[in-house]
């Protein structure tokens, strides 16, 4: 019993400990991850990562950014800090769908939700940071004309596509992996 005992003991140190460990980030804000130093799959951190986000959900609260769009910094921040060079790590968001909001400018995200204590587009400062860190933002062109979305009306490091369904095949066909939490 004592034998057991001690085990959960340093099995549950070990994941407080990894939690508490200082992060290097990419993106300071956003994508909180922690160390796993007990992993035992380990991370090829000299590795080309290119993955691409489906992204058709729409932020839940609209004072929290899009989970996919943190989840995108998540990705960048933890290999990151796992090792991994920044210029080996390839990040595309193809957004349509409800979550074409997501990546409206601040006047435009106002006059289109027109909620009632004027929030703002709690996702702008997310996605300068990850186009900072040379992220692709991608919308769907069906999404946008549909919903009658100008290129004046989104973040400015937003770029159009034909169709998300083009851009996520093309993004694939260039080796990226889709992620999907759809």
């Amino acid at each position: 019993m004592k034998n057991y005992m001690l085990i959960i003991a340093i099995f549950l140190s070990q994941l407080f400990f990894a939690q508490e460990l200082a992060q290097k980030r990419l993106i300071e804000e956003y994508g909180d991850s922690y160390e796993i130093p007990f992993a035992e799959f380990k991370t090829d951190t000299l590795a080309l990562l290119k993955v691409v986000f489906d992204v058709s959900r729409p932020s839940e609260n609209q004072q929290e950014p899009n989970e996919i769009f943190v989840a995108a910094a998540r990705f960048l921040n933890m290999h990151y800090n796992a090792g991994a060079n920044p210029n080996n790590l390839k990040i595309a968001l193809v957004v349509h769908g409800a979550a074409a909001n997501d990546v409206l400018n601040t006047e435009a995200y106002l006059r289109r939700t027109a909620t009632a204590n004027n929030i703002v587009n709690t996702n702008v400062a997310l996605l300068s940071a990850l186009a900072q860190e040379g992220v692709e933002i991608i919308l769907c062109g069906q999404t946008a004309v549909y919903r009658d979305i100008k290129q004046h009306d989104v973040h400015q490091d937003v770029k159009f596509a034909l169709s998300a369904m083009t851009a996520l095949m093309q993004l694939q066909n260039e080796g990226y992996h889709l992620i999907n939490f759809n």
